[in-house]
C-alpha cells in the first residue's frame, strides 16, 4: 500500500488486526480462562512450545542430562499458543507476560516461577554450575546472552511478521527489518570469524540462545527466507550452526513441545528421557 497513513489522536484496538497471528494478539495481559496446568514427578515443569525460544530451554535441558546431571530430570508440557494455552489462568500465573517458555522450579522448598527465556537458562545454569564457560570470559558470555535476547525480536516481530505473516506484503517495513537482521548476522559472522563458539573454546548457554535463532536462520529454517538473506554468505556463522547441531542433546532438544516437522522429529510432550524413543508423533499418531 502507498497510500500515506496518519494515526489517529487515540488508536483503538481491533480485535483481529489481521496476518497469521493477528487474532493471539491483545494490548492487555491477564488471564481469558480459568485452566490449571498439569504438574509431572520431575522437579522441574517446563510449559513450553518448540519456538526458537522453547528450544533454548529444551536445549539446555538435554545438555544438562547429558553432561551427567540427573537432578534436570525435567517434565515439558506442551503449551499451544494457536488455542490460547497461553492465557490460562494457570500459565499466568507463572509468566504475567502470556509467553512461552514458562519454568516451574520446584527442586526446593517453595516453587520458583521463572520466566524469560534467558532468565530460564541463567537460572539452570547456575543452579547446575554448567555452561556458563571461563569465569574470565562471564561478561562476554552475558553480553552475548543479553545480544540475542534484544535482538532476536527483529527477526520473530519484525521481519517474519512482515515477510511471513502479515496480511500483504510492504516494501519499507520489510526493508528495514531486512537490513537489520542482515546487520546482526554480520555481526555474529565476524565474532565467530575467531571463535569456534560465541564466547571461545566454550560452549554456553550464549551458543544455546543464538542457535535456535540465528543458527535456524543460515539453514535456511526460518521463514523460507535463506535466499532472500543470501545466508549462504555468512560462512561462519554456517559452521558454528553445524557444529552445534550435530551435538546429540541439541538434536533432542529441538524435538521437544514441537508441533511441526517430520513426526519421527515431534515429541509434544516430554517426561522421560525414553519417550524419545516411545512417544514420537510416528510412535502414537494422531
Amino acid at each position: 500500500m502507498t497510500e500515506e497513513y496518519t494515526p489517529p489522536k487515540v488508536w483503538k484496538w481491533e480485535k483481529d488486526n489481521g496476518g497469521t497471528w493477528g487474532s493471539l494478539n491483545r494490548p492487555i495481559a491477564g488471564a481469558t480462562h480459568d485452566k490449571e496446568l498439569p504438574v509431572g514427578e520431575h522437579p522441574f515443569q517446563l510449559y513450553s512450545l518448540a519456538t526458537p525460544n522453547g528450544q533454548k530451554v529444551t536445549i539446555l535441558f538435554e545438555e544438562l542430562l547429558e553432561a551427567g546431571f540427573s537432578q534436570a530430570e525435567y517434565d515439558a508440557w506442551l503449551i499451544k499458543i494457536g488455542d490460547g494455552d497461553q492465557f490460562g489462568s494457570g500459565f499466568v500465573d507463572i509468566n504475567p507476560n502470556s509467553k512461552i517458555p514458562a519454568l516451574l522450579d520446584r527442586s526446593g522448598d517453595k516453587p520458583v516461577r521463572v520466566f524469560e527465556s534467558g532468565a530460564i537458562l541463567m537460572h539452570l545454569a547456575e543452579k547446575f554450575g554448567a555452561f556458563l564457560g571461563a569465569p574470565e570470559n562471564r561478561a562476554e558470555m552475558l553480553s552475548w546472552l543479553f545480544w540475542q535476547m534484544g535482538s532476536a525480536p527483529y527477526l520473530g516481530g519484525g521481519f517474519g511478521h512482515f515477510y511471513a505473516y502479515a496480511p500483504y506484503k510492504m516494501e519499507y517495513p520489510i526493508d528495514r527489518f531486512t537490513m537489520e537482521v542482515k546487520r546482526q548476522l554480520d555481526v555474529l559472522d565476524r565474532a565467530l570469524a575467531e571463535r569456534k563458539f560465541i564466547t571461545g573454546d566454550d560452549y554456553t548457554i550464549a551458543d544455546m540462545a543464538i542457535w535456535p535463532w540465528y543458527g535456524r536462520t543460515v539453514k535456511g529454517g526460518s521463514y523460507d527466507a535463506g535466499e532472500f538473506l543470501d545466508v549462504q554468505s555468512y560462512k561462519n556463522v554456517i559452521r558454528w550452526a553445524d557444529e552445534i547441531a550435530e551435538r546429540p542433546a541439541v538434536q533432542r532438544g529441538r524435538m521437544v513441545n514441537a508441533m511441526s516437522g517430520e513426526p519421527s522429529q515431534q515429541l509434544r510432550e516430554r517426561h522421560a528421557a525414553s519417550d524419545f524413543e516411545t512417544r514420537t508423533q510416528d510412535k502414537i499418531g494422531g
